[in-house]
């Protein structure tokens, strides 16, 4: 966690509280009612609590509204009531000032670490080994790694959890396969700079898969070395864990391009629970949770019905002994909640896992792991598309390979930044565009609600007009610029200047900052930063376009660059949580 900083409290929080104490004064009995205040274009702030609370009490709303003014305004710069019953409420532009002066003063721009100490685990992109990270892991791997990054920030103890898909039958007939092709080149010193051994992997997989549909002979041979695999033979444990670190190889590349902070230390997969399972089992079974279904053990939901209308069952022991992610997904939450003492699980993953982490969730509750002490949530997300509304497949049909994205969208980004400002030099230009092209891909997610799907777009990712990270990232280096032509050091406020309107709503649309990333804490939704972040640069730019900075009389022109400061500080601060580079020159 950063410094801790002192908080300062919102002016919305502000004029809440100055509602609130108006209410009680005016009518006891309605005190703790909700002040119902909101940011208005009608005012600095608006306050609809009389129109519930006269329907409550059966009075005019316009009469109860004139009574809670006439006490409220010795709180606040002036309060008039409007329409049915709205309180209209104005801010001194002092108080403006002085909340500017206070957030721009600390290094937490005055959020409080809210979450402090709070033990929070959140498992996220979740890459198979020997396989290629591609489009389909491209959300739950963005979206965690905000969400982390939110949380983080405000204090909780974040423990990031990849859950890598590294053991099963498929490594058996992988293994298999390539210990009966010695020819098979897939390390990276073997398959040359052009491509990786992660890639060479994934086609000598589908190749053994191939043969072992077609070929019983071997489809027996490989699973003899699932076999040995799971009682820890020597040289097919040598095996796994080659391909296994070359894997953990490419999606550390993977990660380090798109800004992502998982590294080795956060990847647990699969194969760590595998010595758990059986006990796991065990005790379903002897809390008599866990039964017995014409030879597979299984679980029967209480709260979910088929459509059969009998209760779903969740698959703990196959028929023939095995164990599936039903299984190792239930030792994981034990695990996380007996050891790890986690109080809050996060699982971002798509949206069709809905049921079955209901039903994880469910059998968890039963076995008595997770407690109403614990918060539990599938942090669910909708799909990438393609032009044709289906999910984004190549052109061939196949799957779209994440690196191969990440450089169409760099290109992309090169194209635009070239055209508007083609003088940079070759090595500026490269730079830019890998910041501008990856900002791209990661906000066009971040910035749609996560359960919803949405087009993958490149045209419109990298515009400079418009809700885009682009746009975000050349406010931001605008603002610098404006700066470095200043070259005077943060400036002091002077309270007593008198805010013009661009000022004013610059000013309180910087204020909204902290309630924002509460918000995104909550909800866990990031696309709510990424809608903040979008006005405040919107609302910059028309500040920027009416109210002259650098040439400004003082003191005027101290307290416009102090805004200046605090929105380039707003804006760097706010991509970094998203995970999002905010360069100061483009």
């Amino acid at each position: 966690m950063e410094n801790p900083g002192s908080e300062v409290l919102p002016l919305l929080g502000q004029i809440a509280a100055a509602v609130s104490e108006a209410v009680r004064r005016v009518r006891p009995d309605l005190a703790g009612a909700d002040p119902i205040v909101r940011r208005s274009d009608r005012a600095d702030f608006q306050s609809n609590v009389a129109l519930p609370l006269a329907k409550r009490v059966r009075e005019k709303p316009m009469e109860l509204a004139g009574e809670i003014a006439a006490v409220l305004g010795a709180s606040v710069a002036s309060v008039a009531v409007s329409g049915p019953g709205f309180l209209n409420i104005g801010v001194a532009d002092d108080v403006i000032w002085a909340q500017v002066a206070a957030r721009l003063s600390d290094p937490r721009l005055g959020i409080a670490a809210s979450e402090a100490g709070r033990r929070t685990v959140i498992d996220y992109s979740a890459p198979n080994v020997a396989k290629e990270m591609h489009v389909g892991h491209l959300r739950t791997t963005i979206i965690g790694d905000s969400l982390a990054r939110v949380l983080d920030f405000l204090g909780a103890v974040v423990t990031r959890q990849n859950h890598l898909g590294d053991w099963g039958t498929q490594f058996g007939m992988l293994i298999q396969y390539l210990d009966e092709h010695p020819d098979a080149h897939w390390h990276q010193d073997e398959v040359g700079a052009g491509s990786s051994a992660v890639s060479a992997l994934d086609t000598l997989y589908r190749a053994a898969r191939k043969e072992f549909d077609a070929d019983t002979e071997f489809a027996d041979r490989a699973r003899a070395r699932v076999v040995a695999l799971q009682s820890g033979d020597p040289a097919t444990r040598a095996a796994w864990t080659a391909i296994v670190a070359e894997s953990e190889k490419a999606f550390d590349a993977v990660y380090a391009r798109l800004g992502v902070l998982l590294s080795a230390d956060d990847y647990v997969g699969e194969s760590f629970y595998n010595p758990m399972l059986a006990e796991t089992i065990a005790e379903l079974e002897d809390k008599g949770i866990a039964v017995d279904s014409d030879g597979a053990l299984v679980v029967f939901s209480e709260a979910v019905t088929g459509p059969d209308d009998k209760p779903v069952p969740l698959m703990v022991r196959k028929g023939d002994g095995g164990y599936g992610y039903d299984t190792t997904d239930l030792a994981t939450i034990r695990y996380r909640l007996a050891q790890l003492h986690a109080e809050r699980l996060l699982y971002v993953t798509d949206s069709r896992q809905a049921l079955h982490f209901q039903l994880i969730f469910e059998t968890a509750r039963r076995a008595g792991w997770l407690t109403s002490a614990t918060e539990v949530r599938h942090i669910a997300f909708g799909t990438v598309l393609g032009p044709d509304g289906r999910p984004f497949k190549t052109r061939a049909g196949g799957t779209v390979r994440l690196m191969d994205l990440l450089d169409d969208a760099v290109a992309h980004a090169r194209a635009i930044v070239a055209e508007k400002n083609p003088h940079l030099p070759a090595a500026e230009l490269d730079a830019i565009a890998e910041q501008a092209g990856i900002g791209a891909v990661k906000y066009a997610d971040l910035s749609t609600s996560r359960v919803k799907d949405y087009t993958f777009d490149l045209d419109r990712m990298v515009a400079l007009t418009g809700n885009t990270g682009v746009y975000l990232q050349y406010a931001h280096a605008r603002i610098h610029s404006i700066l470095r032509k200043a070259n005077t050091p943060t400036p002091a406020i002077d309270p007593t200047i008198p805010l013009q309107p661009e000022e004013r709503a610059l000013a309180l649309e910087l204020d909204d900052y902290n309630d924002t990333i509460t918000q995104v804490a909550e909800s866990l939704e990031p696309h709510r930063l990424c809608t903040y972040l979008y006005n405040l640069a919107r609302t910059f730019t028309t500040f920027y376009e009416t109210c002259p900075i650098l040439t400004a009389p003082t003191p005027t022109r101290p307290n416009r660059l102090a805004l200046c400061h605090l929105t380039a500080h707003t804006l760097t601060h706010g991509l970094t949580l998203l995970g999002i580079a905010a360069p100061h020159r483009m």
